[in-house]
Parts: C-alpha cells; sequence; structure tokens
C-alpha cells in the first residue's frame, strides 16, 4: 500500500474546514497509509501553502503535492482518491 501525503489549509471559523475534520477524523483509522496535516492560513506555512497552489477558498486539499479542492470537499471523490492511490 502506497504512503500518501494529504495536506489540508483551513482558516479560522471555516465551517468547511470543520466538517472536512470531523470526516477524516470518523475514516482516518480506515487508511493508516495516509500522513494527514492540517495548515492554519495564519502561519507562515499556510501561507506559502496558499501562494504554491493558489488556495483561495478553505479548505484547501493538497494530496501527494496536487491540488486535489479547495473551498469544500466531495467525501465521495476523496475518498475515491485515496483509494485509487492506495492501489498504485
Amino acid at each position: 500500500m502506497s504512503e500518501i501525503g494529504v495536506e489540508s489549509l483551513s482558516s479560522p471559523g471555516c465551517h468547511n474546514c470543520e466538517a472536512f475534520e470531523r470526516f477524516w477524523d470518523g475514516v482516518k483509522s480506515h487508511y493508516p497509509n495516509v500522513k494527514y496535516t492540517n495548515k492554519s492560513i495564519l502561519t507562515p506555512e499556510g501561507q506559502e501553502m496558499a501562494q504554491k497552489f493558489g488556495i483561495f477558498a478553505s479548505p484547501g486539499i493538497v494530496i501527494n503535492g496536487e491540488l486535489f479542492s479547495t473551498g469544500g470537499v466531495s467525501t465521495d471523490k476523496f475518498i475515491a482518491k485515496i483509494k485509487e492511490l492506495s492501489s498504485r
């Protein structure tokens, strides 16, 4: 099973960010090969991530160094992408 890196860029008070965090907390035990990190837009690392990937709406989700989504996340598409990458 391939290791997968998932980064989430969030902002304070963002309902979509909180929803994604709750979703991930509920399913992460099924994907031990995923290394997940969350960065706040208020940090220098978060600002760098926003500029690098052109993220203008949170959450910004980056999977294996590629922008996956911004502003909201289709959990079905997210899981499909994780499963696809896991099988490689």
